[in-house]
């Protein structure tokens, strides 16, 4: 068996925490990991770990040897790397995160031109609003909308991105128009929530200072696509982004209000680990999107 993917098995193990994990990570069934694991203990002579129905635990050995193992993958990808940025193609497993809604409408709707350009190269997508951590759970990047970046990624702005409110004609013609940020209690303010309820406030600019207006209303989700149609719908308003909205903003289709309110734009960033070599992979993918974003009028088009 294959000495780098015995290493490459017991790394990916210990890093997700179970055998079924990593498997599912590595596109391999639990079965065929923990043979290359069995395969690498009996090469080595040694338990590397004590396996049971719900955790491993590494020996004292494991341990020593895990450290081991993570510098050689890394000097392995750093050499890879190294060749392959003198080429003109990419390859290998490509995992991306990316938040729900953009990497539906904005990211992944894009992987097949890139993969045609470049065939060696396989894409896994995870699309979540929650912040995942990069190097534990295993991504070669992210999409992050002005989130604060950890000092030891780098950040490569893609586009620029705007929160404001906004309803439909429909909404406004019936509950008028909110004038100033004390009237939101009066209207009904789709929320967003990550907790089970735990409604989440709406940001703006008062006075050169950053305010929190509570948003209440009848309706609240953990899914940003779902609150969009509901304002689309007419149900209520919502606190939404620029990339979502900006075709139905042009079409009249919905009107934003509190604008003098608005905080400035930030960036939609990708993210990695900072590395001494970049995977090409990586790097193409990112000049990818940016090339993709940047052409005239691309966020006011249909969704793929």
């Amino acid at each position: 068996m294959d000495r780098y993917k015995e290493i490459e098995a017991f790394v990916q193990v210990m890093e997700h925490g179970s055998l079924a994990s990593a498997a599912l990570h590595a596109g391999i069934t639990p079965v065929m990991m923990g043979r290359r694991i069995d395969a690498l203990e009996k090469r080595l002579g040694t338990q590397l770990m004590h396996r049971s129905t719900r955790r491993l635990v590494l020996t004292e050995q494991g341990a020593t040897f895990l450290d081991e193992c993570r510098g050689l993958l890394a000097q392995w990808a750093s050499a890879e790397a190294a060749v392959s940025s003198q080429h003109h193609s990419a390859s290998g497993h490509l995992v991306v995160s990316a938040p729900a809604a953009f990497g539906r409408m904005h990211v992944a709707p894009h992987a097949s031109a890139f993969l045609k350009a470049n065939p060696q190269v396989r894409i896994s997508f995870n699309l979540t609003d929650r912040v995942v951590d990069l190097v534990r759970d295993g991504y070669d990047m992210a999409l992050r909308i002005g989130n604060v970046i950890d000092p030891n990624f780098v950040a490569i702005k893609l586009a620029t991105n705007q929160r404001v409110v906004c309803g439909t004609p429909a909404y406004f013609r019936k509950h008028g128009k909110p004038k100033t940020l004390e009237d939101l209690k009066s209207h009904n303010c789709l929320a967003f929530n990550l907790q089970g309820g735990q409604q989440r406030g709406w940001y703006f600019l008062q006075d050169g200072k950053t305010v929190t207006v509570r948003a209440e209303g009848n309706l609240d989700c953990n899914d940003g696509e779902l609150l969009h149609r509901w304002v689309s719908e007419g149900l209520g308003l919502g606190w939404r982004s620029t990339w979502e909205i900006q075709l139905q903003l042009q079409r009249g289709e919905l009107v934003t209000v509190l604008d003098e309110f608005a905080l400035p734009e930030y960036d939609i960033l990708a993210v990695y680990p900072q590395q001494r070599h970049l995977p090409a992979k990586v790097r193409f993918f990112i000049d990818h999107l940016k090339k993709i974003y940047a052409r005239p009028g691309y966020w006011l088009r249909d969704t793929p």
